[in-house]
């Protein structure tokens, strides 16, 4: 297997506040040139001078991390570099997160001690971790104290930044062929290792143990849904191998029955119900009642004979021989001596 590679390179890529110019975008910092570090070469990312600077990439999945080069916009002069362009650098973090939330992740580095003089044009820092995306921040919050040669405003100036790790997961050590020793583990330190990571269904310090009863996926942290038996919850991706109780649907069991049906599998068709949003979708119980000419808790039972309308409580007319048992209309016929659509003629 190869070793550590650039995983970053040609990954979608973002910057805050977007220079005018298109020649500056933030693809530039991972799209592999760095011969001329100048603002207008096209190699490299720029925004507008703000009080918060965020670039980040995207490499498109978790990848185990060992270091990361940063190539600041210099405009090929080192005098020009610290005098002019490095004001807005002085202070950035560089974090590693399995989301676009910084926060979330963990900080590799935040400059604390650089100067003017002192911050280097290519910038390497190792951070042995695992993660999605590469955040590059800074910010001058207003009202802080910041050191002297700090620029009260911050901006993207990067022409390259390279994200060296295994291109697959699973492996570490200087070649990244080495297995993570522990079987379950997905994620192992890139130098010793050590797990950092289970394999969806797994937990533990050495991923050792299943997920308990009821839960399942990366680190145990999502919850099963209403599988019909909760033991056969697939502890990798929550997969209802027996299906589903009464009133739930799909291969999670978390979506309700659609409108109109209820049961296991929602297999069962609602009845005549008021309002058919108020069928139960685990019974089938007409929570509102039912509509014209029927009854019942489940509103599948006409009215019985010389009864119709809601609740079946309207009587038919006494000259009907029986009436619909929706409308209480006498369409079926009149009884001895009526005649007329409605009964109401005697014979």
């Amino acid at each position: 297997m190869a070793g550590k590679v650039n995983v970053a390179l040609n990954k979608p890529a973002y910057q805050q506040y977007q220079s005018y110019d298109d020649t500056l975008d933030a693809s530039n910092a991972v799209d592999g040139r760095k011969s001329d570090l100048s603002w207008d070469s096209g190699q490299c990312a720029a925004s507008y001078s703000r009080q918060t600077a965020t670039w980040w990439v995207n490499l498109t999945r978790i990848h185990s991390i060992h270091h990361i080069t940063i190539y600041f916009m210099t405009n090929n002069d080192d005098y020009r570099y610290r005098a002019i362009l490095a004001k807005y650098l002085l202070g950035f973090s560089v974090y590693v997160s399995n989301t676009t939330d910084r926060l979330q992740g963990t900080l590799c580095f935040k400059d604390d001690n650089f100067t003017r003089n002192t911050i280097p044009s290519v910038f390497t820092t190792n951070c042995s971790v695992h993660g999605q995306y590469v955040i590059y921040y800074n910010e001058r919050l207003l009202g802080a104290i910041y050191p002297d040669g700090y620029y009260s405003r911050v901006r993207i100036n990067l022409c390259e930044v390279e994200v060296y790790g295994c291109p697959e997961t699973g492996f570490y050590g200087s070649t990244c062929s080495i297995p993570c020793p522990d079987v379950n583990c997905q994620y192992c330190h890139i130098e010793t290792g050590t797990c950092q990571g289970c394999k969806p269904g797994y937990q533990g310090h050495h991923c050792e143990s299943e997920c308990d009863k009821g839960s399942f996926g990366i680190g145990c942290k999502e919850s099963c849904g209403h599988c019909l038996d909760v033991n056969q919850c697939s502890i990798t991706n929550g997969t209802c191998l027996t299906g589903c109780v009464a009133g739930y649907k799909g291969d999670l069991c978390k979506s309700l029955c659609s409108e109109g049906f209820y049961g296991v599998a929602c297999n069962e068709t609602c009845g005549n119900c008021r309002d058919v949003k108020t069928c139960n979708h685990v019974y089938g119980t007409c929570l509102t009642g039912c509509d014209a000419g029927y009854w019942g808790s489940l509103c599948k039972t006409p009215c019985s004979h010389g009864f119709f309308g809601y609740d079946c409580s309207e009587r038919c007319l006494d000259t009907c021989a029986g009436c619909n048992h929706v409308t209480g209309l006498c369409d079926s016929e009149c009884k001895p001596g009526w005649e007329g659509y409605f009964c109401h003629k005697g014979s």
